[in-house]
């Protein structure tokens, strides 16, 4: 009888750790199914510490916000409303403490960074900021997407984003028109 009540907790406890990554998943596959794309234009990778581990760390040309409100703190939530320019790239339309209801924008949920009271400039980290691949080509691509930002004035590098309820899934980077695997295979 003991041994039944033994392997009854342990199915329960397996098919609770399977329902977690699973759900995640799940979550992750429906904001590339429906929600909105954003290309976000890049910055240059940060030399030092471009890598930790199989990904490029991105850093966004959109990541700061002009605001007066002088009360935000470091780690604070900050919804971030997006827009896009002529040319098709997302930009901020609006910065708020929460969620505004019935706006007609997509947002997405940011971290706070630092907040500058001398230019009243927020600074935020979004949590797309990784793109992960495979770690053959991982250092070459640090290498060729430093090398585009360089040469280039427009913006050769941008991220395709799916944005969904305030959640949001990097998709792909784009390096001069192509996504950044099929770039690294056709530059070899």
């Amino acid at each position: 009888m003991k041994t039944i009540y033994i392997f009854i907790i342990f199915i329960v406890v397996g098919l609770v750790q399977l329902f977690i990554p699973v759900n995640m998943i799940l979550n992750q596959e429906a904001i590339l199914k429906s929600g909105t794309v954003y290309k976000f234009k890049t910055r240059p990778v940060d030399p030092n510490d471009p890598f930790k581990g199989k990904y490029i760390n991105l850093n966004y040309q959109i990541d700061t916000f002009e605001t007066l409100d002088t009360l935000w703190q470091r780690y604070d939530e900050v919804y971030v409303y997006l827009t896009v320019d002529s040319l098709g790239f997302a930009k901020i339309k609006n910065i708020s403490r929460d969620v505004i209801l019935n706006s007609k924008n997509d947002y997405i949920k940011a971290k706070v960074y630092w907040y500058s009271k001398v230019d009243h400039k927020l600074s935020m980290s979004f949590p797309f900021n990784r793109y992960y691949m495979e770690e053959s080509k991982a250092e070459n691509a640090e290498k060729v997407v430093r090398d585009i930002q360089r040469k280039s004035t427009t913006s050769a590098t941008y991220a395709l984003v799916y944005i969904k309820n305030g959640q949001g899934v990097l998709n792909d980077v784009i390096l001069e028109g192509m996504p950044i695997n099929d770039y690294l295979e056709k530059h070899k």
